[in-house]
C-alpha cells in the first residue's frame, strides 16, 4: 500500500494523486515493479525508525511502499 507522508500524517494518493499529471489514468501513482515511476528514491528518515524505502515524487510529496 502506497501512503503519502507528511509531518504530521498519513495521507492516501487518491486524495492527491488524480490532480497530478503524472499520475496513471486511475489517478494513481505510476507504480510498476516495485518502483515509483513519477519520483525518485530517497535515503529513510532518520527519525522514522523505518526501513522502508521511500520515494519524493514530482509535486514534492513523500511517499512510501507499506506492506502488512
Amino acid at each position: 500500500m502506497l501512503v503519502i507522508l507528511t509531518k504530521e500524517q498519513l495521507l492516501s494518493p487518491q486524495t492527491v494523486c488524480p490532480s497530478c499529471l503524472l499520475a496513471d489514468r486511475q489517478g494513481q501513482p505510476r507504480w510498476q515493479q516495485g518502483q515509483l515511476c513519477c519520483g525518485q528514491l530517497l535515503n529513510p528518515w532518520p527519525e522514522s525508525g523505518t526501513q522502508c524505502q521511500q520515494y519524493q515524487c514530482q509535486m514534492g510529496f513523500r511517499l512510501t511502499h507499506l506492506t502488512p
